[in-house]
């Protein structure tokens, strides 16, 4: 065809398994969670930040007669996979909250914490105080962390600021390094997230507060997605309805951090405003999740912050696989609930205290996680004409990631075709 691009950039050869998580359209539920479209001894072809070919390798040759290769890459019989994604993270936050974990071990409750000055207000003060460059510099240091654990694609919260300026400092921040750096960011307006101390006894002032931001937000285009902390004590289901409403009318789509801690309908509220994901859910009731399942709301679990906050309740992933609600999993990456940026970590976790099959977890970190972010047409899958995001691993089967915990599993990445780390390691650092 004249005028077309013969060649082809990057050729990936002698991969042991290739899971293109090919299969169900739409975000993938039940039985469909074990569909991994594997192929072994496998290869694929990318040109510019597409990929073009993915197939037997024995398919490879006839494919390759109209093309010249730039550059072949050994895969040595390892594990090839989509990039991870995470659906559900706070990165852009000030300082950390490390002196708590001594606090905790000793047997202080959150409410304790707080009254110490630590916990979610600690975070907010820092936040507001650090200047936008001191942010943005510790942001992209966690995200280039996430980068070399293997995740390609992310969302990113606002929430720690609390205020007008410092919540739309934390989104610009957001949008800054989404407009510089290698991986795909999605932003969430979460100025919902927590009532701010000046505001204690004035919640419906705060709310009216952060919704008159959604107008410059919107102008500014600065959040694609707005968020709202429904949990007892802090925005109760009537507050948290009114608020999302509005919020949806300002032309934003919905996600809800739901019942976190108890049943108080936040799972329904999520299914009945058409959210596109409801998360944590770990005090789902009954009757929330089969609204999930019918309105067909994305559940995005977070099982590093049970693991972390040392709870005997993790949300009832099997329950809801059996009741047909498509799951994606995620860190929840912050400060002071989940610090880590282990997406690994957390295929781990779901293994063990959700009950996950290995099966289920890599549809949630792939295929479900990028319908999370509206994104299930770009990335998620390694099939022609998807954007070039793939790890190679340092393992042969897809397995063994969840099974052997706490190291780093990552051989390659590579991020809209192009390899950005190697050997576990950024380029160019």
């Amino acid at each position: 065809m004249s005028g077309e691009t013969r060649e082809i950039d990057i050729c990936l050869k002698n991969i042991g398994q290739l899971l293109t998580m090919q299969g169900s359209q739409g975000p993938r539920r039940g039985q469909e969670m074990l569909e991994l479209g594997l192929i072994e001894n496998a290869a694929v072809c990318l040109q510019g930040e597409k990929i073009i070919f993915a197939g037997k390798e024995e398919e490879l040759a006839p494919f390759l007669a109209d093309y010249q290769v730039k550059s072949q890459v050994d895969a040595q019989g390892k594990l090839v996979t989509p990039g991870l994604i995470d659906p559900h993270t706070h990165l852009v936050f000030g300082g950390s909250r490390e002196q708590e974990l001594r606090l905790k071990i000793q047997g202080a409750s959150y409410l304790d914490i707080l009254k110490q000055g630590g916990g979610i207000l600690r975070t907010v003060l820092q936040t507001r105080s650090w200047p936008k460059e001191k942010l943005k510099e510790k942001a992209v240091k966690h995200l280039n962390r996430m980068l070399c654990l293997g995740t390609t694609t992310i969302e990113a919260k606002s929430g720690y600021g609390l205020d007008v300026e410092s919540e739309l400092k934390q989104l610009r921040v957001i949008n800054e390094i989404k407009n510089e750096q290698q991986t795909d960011i999605v932003a969430t307006f979460l100025g919902a997230h927590a009532l701010p101390a000046e505001y204690q006894g004035r919640t419906e002032e705060f709310l009216e507060l952060m919704s008159e931001m959604f107008s410059i937000i919107k102008l500014e285009n600065l959040a694609d997605y707005c968020d709202i902390f429904c949990e007892e004590g802090i925005f109760s289901v009537e507050q948290s309805r009114a608020y999302l409403t509005k919020a949806k009318n300002a032309g934003f789509k919905l996600k809800l951090h739901a019942d976190e801690i108890h049943p108080i309908g936040g799972a329904e509220l999520a299914a009945e405003l058409g959210a596109l994901t409801a998360d944590h859910l770990v005090g789902a009731s009954d009757q929330g999740i089969e609204e999930l399942a019918k309105a067909g709301t994305i559940a995005v679990l977070l099982p590093g912050t049970s693991f972390y906050l040392r709870s005997k309740r993790f949300a009832r992933a099997r329950q809801m696989i059996q009741q047909q609600v498509p799951l994606a999993l995620s860190t929840d990456f912050n400060p002071g609930s989940s610090p880590t940026e282990s997406l690994q970590l957390i295929m781990t976790i779901a293994a063990l205290y959700l009950e996950m099959l290995p099966e289920e977890i890599w549809n949630a970190v792939t295929v479900n996680a990028a319908h999370a972010l509206g994104m299930e047409n770009k990335v998620g899958r390694i099939e022609s004409g998807m954007q070039a995001d793939l790890v190679i691993w340092d393992a042969q089967s897809y397995e063994y990631i969840p099974y052997h915990y706490g190291v780093n599993h990552v051989d390659k990445v590579i991020k809209k075709g192009k390899i950005v780390v190697d050997g576990g390691r950024l380029l160019g650092e």
